[in-house]
């Protein structure tokens, strides 16, 4: 990942983990474009997209509910903390995206 590209401000809210949402594979054809390899950052509130790129809204909207929660410290045994992976909702484009910590 090119992360030195990317201009990202250091977040000021205390105890939040910084994530990348990656584009892990595509199995289909993905109206948007999206490739693997494609991401953006989460640091702290802020979302951040790699210059002259793009991510999709359908596949933004998937994933967009698990952030917050990925971001805080999980319980032992909580289901977050084993599962990374999301699909987005085009059936067309199956694009499976994994969350990581950076």
């Amino acid at each position: 990942m090119e992360d030195e590209r990317l201009e990202i401000e250091e977040g000021t809210e205390g105890g939040l983990k910084s994530l990348r949402v990656v584009v892990e594979e595509v199995r289909g054809k993905c109206t948007s474009g999206m490739r693997p390899g494609d991401y953006f950052i989460l640091r702290s509130g802020r979302l951040y997209i790699p210059p002259d790129r793009h991510f999709c809204l359908y596949a933004l909207q998937a994933v967009l509910p698990l952030l917050p929660a990925k971001q805080r410290v999980l319980q032992e045994g909580d289901w977050l903390k084993r599962d990374a992976h999301v699909i987005c909702p085009d059936p067309a484009g199956n694009v499976i995206m994994r969350i990581e910590e950076i």
